[in-house]
């Protein structure tokens, strides 16, 4: 296996849309057992879900290049339909009560977006680190810290690798990303005081 099939591999598993839909029901069941799992499902279906349609419609049409949307300039559409879908999550989970983790989890999902999407109409800033170091720092909270972010920043570096080296990104790109996911997730977390 090349560098390059592994770099696709890894862009293509660990993807934003991706752990945008893992990462909720993962958290929730290992905080709260299966109702946690279940609000998660509906933060993934909205946060995660939604937006993956919008972009595999945009890649059918022909309107976007791949669901990694490589082309910058055609990444407003669909990241105008993400926060759209994670504002009405995040709506629908504090109406309905939902536990303050996921609640606190989609929170930090708009506030990286609020961080990332005004950059990448300028400059491309990458989701993937952006999504990933979020991710990692979420999972601390509810697993062993310690080890999570060993096996995190170990994973994150793995994903900021093949970015650059499929040359979708260059370093400062990536680098950006990971330092956005990375604080604008701690920070939405400690707010919420968790």
């Amino acid at each position: 296996m090349t560098g390059d099939s592994v770099a696709r591999r890894v862009t293509n598993l660990l993807a934003p849309q991706v752990l945008v839909i893992v990462m909720p029901p993962v958290v929730g069941l290992v905080a709260q057992g299966w109702s946690g799992a279940a609000w998660g499902l509906v933060a993934s279906a909205l946060c995660g879900g939604v937006p993956a349609a919008v972009i595999a419609a945009g890649v059918r049409s022909g309107r976007l290049d791949s669901h990694h949307i490589v082309d910058r300039a055609r990444r407003a559409g669909p990241l105008t339909a993400a926060v759209l879908a994670v504002l009405a999550a995040l709506l629908l989970l504090v109406l309905l009560g939902a536990p303050t983790l996921l609640v606190a989890t989609v929170t930090a999902m708009l506030v990286a977006l609020a961080v990332t999407v005004p950059v990448t109409l300028r400059w491309k800033i990458s989701f993937h680190a952006a999504v990933s170091a979020g991710t990692v720092v979420v999972l601390a909270h509810v697993l062993p810290a310690v080890p999570t972010l060993a096996a995190g920043a170990a994973v994150v570096a793995v994903v900021c690798w093949a970015r650059v080296r499929l040359a979708h990104h260059t370093r400062p790109q990536v680098i950006a990303g990971a330092i956005a996911g990375t604080l604008t997730t701690w920070a939405t977390l400690a707010a919420f005081g968790l």
